[in-house]
């Protein structure tokens, strides 16, 4: 019977008060740490690292790993609360959380050896330092596996890496400590390699001069002849896509929540803007023209919220959650770009100046559409899903 798998999950569910506590602490956090400076980090294009140590002392970044590396033992809900209160406030470190999380630790801790534990998680968890995530190359797009030029032969029990990535975030921060990469390792075989930060002929590029997200680390990476341990493989050697393609996974979630405090901004900005600004003797708030797009908003952040932790506690509770995943991601983030059209076009000309968050919003906004998986590569899987027959 079509859909009897979804009939079997939970139709509603509330957070926990656990999960509500923790996000009245990020919330606080948020409001009293990052935003009296976002608008100059934005201008000044500035990582603030002291901000990435805050969060590792909250508990922000080892929430959801084991106790027995620093970590919170805490479920993937909590982090998607903690990312969307950031997020809220300020997208840039909404996705340095995010990445911190999702895409530096997570690999070590789920593909990891003992030992590769042992050594990096305790100081990544705790915020000490950041890993990066590099499976993208330059010209790759969404065709990451096929577009894979970057080789790693063995000589000698090391490691010889050559080639380059685009795009990796938390990558050339000062507190950057290890990049895992995705590396041929024989025809058609793609492995995964944990590359330490300052390995040489590791060449961080400068920092990518984006559209938005102007307090995020990204960059360009190089590699040229650069030698590490044969111990240096994650997990098995040939499966390093496949774990790249399950990490995604767990990150479109936690994009989405990103999406969902970029929508809640909005959402109050608009409406308070709605109700303060004055036209024709009364507040624009009172015409349905604005009334009504904001009603709407309100539906479209509702309705991405409600995804977004179906899908958490989807994972949370061990089902599979790739079908989840690409479904919140999909609206979450497109109804995040609608948000800052409705929130600029509420705004008018005050909208389009760059000294409000209006600007900064609406340039954040776009890469959630394009960020682990386009809106087109999510629309590919969940038709696949339905079982039609796309390329």
């Amino acid at each position: 019977i079509l859909g009897f798998e979804e009939a079997t999950c939970p139709m509603s569910f509330e957070l926990t008060a656990e999960h509500e506590a923790l996000r009245s602490v990020v919330r606080e956090f948020a409001a009293q740490e990052i935003a009296p400076h976002v608008e100059e980090w934005d201008r000044a294009h500035h990582f603030p690292v002291e901000i990435v140590r805050r969060m590792g002392e909250l508990g922000l970044i080892g929430a959801i790993f084991d106790e027995e590396y620093g970590g919170g033992g805490g479920d993937f809900t909590s982090l998607c609360v903690a990312i969307e209160e950031i997020g809220r406030v300020d997208q840039s470190m909404g996705i340095t959380l995010e990445a911190a999380v999702g895409l530096g630790i997570n690999p070590i801790a789920e593909f990891g050896s003992a030992e590769q534990k042992r050594q990096w998680l305790p100081d990544l968890v705790t915020g000490k330092n950041l890993a990066a995530f590099g499976l993208t190359e330059p010209g790759g797009g969404s065709d990451a596996q096929g577009a894979t030029r970057t080789r790693a032969d063995l000589d000698g029990g090391e490691w010889v890496i050559n080639g380059s990535k685009a795009f990796i975030t938390n990558s050339g921060t000062p507190i950057t400590s290890v990049i895992t990469i995705t590396a041929l390792t024989g025809p058609d075989e793609i492995s995964s390699i944990l590359v330490p930060a300052g390995t040489p002929g590791l060449t961080v590029e400068p920092a990518y001069d984006k559209l938005g997200w102007h307090a995020s680390d990204t960059h360009g990476l190089v590699f040229e002849d650069v030698r590490v341990p044969e111990s240096n493989l994650l997990g098995e050697r040939g499966r390093g896509f496949h774990q790249f393609l399950a990490t995604l996974d767990d990150g479109r979630i936690a994009i989405a929540a990103l999406a969902v405090g970029l929508i809640q901004a909005c959402l109050d900005l608009s409406s308070e803007y709605a109700v303060e600004r004055e036209a024709f003797g009364r507040p624009i708030g009172s015409n349905q023209g604005i009334a009504f797009k904001l009603a709407d908003l309100d539906v479209a952040l509702e309705a991405a919220r409600l995804l977004t932790y179906r899908a958490a506690a989807r994972k949370d509770s061990g089902r599979p959650i790739k079908q989840a995943a690409a479904r919140a991601k999909l609206f979450a983030t497109e109804a995040a770009v609608t948000a800052t059209r409705v929130l600029t076009q509420v705004m008018g000309g005050y909208g389009f100046i760059e000294a409000g968050p209006a600007a900064r919003l609406y340039r954040d906004a776009k890469i959630l559409e394009i960020g682990e998986g386009t809106s087109e590569i999510q629309r590919l899987i969940i038709a696949r899903g339905l079982g039609l027959p796309v390329r």
